[in-house]
């Protein structure tokens, strides 16, 4: 019989730097899961990716307190405002223009962001990836 699943819960932690500190110690310690072996999951699984790149984190928790994660794609804003050499968006994207992106940069981060975007085909993923860099006062050329 399966696992009786009591919640989830959603973090963004940075790849390979999980540590028992807020916000993922507090999370995890509400719900009674040991926390040292999250962050030693999280940060084996996430060895590959390059350090410091948020990822989010769904985390499924159970009636016995054991817990299972999955590790989804990095946020499409962070991957444009890496594509775009940006330490942060525009404060006022409809006003103010602070970066340009490419088409291809687009296309590559739609392919990244395919998997949890809820979209098939490709055109759709880049469109979202559009809006999102529009929404951050990048202008897209191409």
């Amino acid at each position: 019989m399966a696992k009786k699943i009591t919640g989830y819960i959603k973090l963004q932690v940075k790849a390979a730097q999980a540590n028992p500190s807020p916000p993922i110690g507090p999370a995890l310690g509400q719900r009674g899961l040991n926390i040292m072996e999250f962050c030693k999951a999280f940060n084996a699984q996430t060895q590959g990716v390059e350090p410091g790149l948020p990822l989010p984190v769904v985390i499924t928790v159970f009636a016995d307190k054991s817990f299972t994660f999955e590790v989804k794609t990095p946020p499409a804003a962070v991957l444009l405002m890496k594509a775009a050499g940006l330490p942060k968006g525009s404060g006022r994207p409809n006003t103010i223009k602070v970066g340009v992106v490419s088409e291809a940069q687009i296309e590559e981060i739609a392919k990244t962001k395919m998997p949890d975007l809820n979209t098939q085909d490709m055109e759709s993923a880049k469109r979202s990836v559009r809006g999102t860099a529009r929404s951050m006062g990048l202008t897209v050329e191409g």
